[in-house]
């Protein structure tokens, strides 16, 4: 087998496992998020002039949505460093 060839598809493979990696931290900080959000009220119904039972419904997952978004953002350092640790732990498997 070329060595180069070997080198370049070990390589691919490690930058996959990596984006898999991040994209867990991903969504881990954007779960975290998520849940800050409705701690701090997002989401709940108003008393007066609130949109009802509809609106009870779909204010969970326009919480998720602006909790992703805010990952996708930049969001607060998380991801980042929970990609890290799985990194690391993912090499001492291997």
């Amino acid at each position: 087998m070329d060595p180069v060839f070997s080198h370049t598809s070990s390589s691919g493979v490690q930058a996959a496992r990596d984006d898999k990696l991040m994209q867990a931290a991903r969504e881990l900080e954007a779960s975290f998020l998520a849940e800050m959000l409705k701690s701090a009220g997002l989401g709940k119904t108003r008393d007066s002039f609130g949109g009802g039972v509809g609106e009870d419904q779909f204010s969970s997952l326009l919480v998720r949505e602006q909790a992703r978004s805010m990952v996708e953002n930049g969001g607060i350092g998380l991801a980042q460093s929970l990609f890290e640790a799985l990194k690391e732990r993912d090499n001492e498997v291997i």
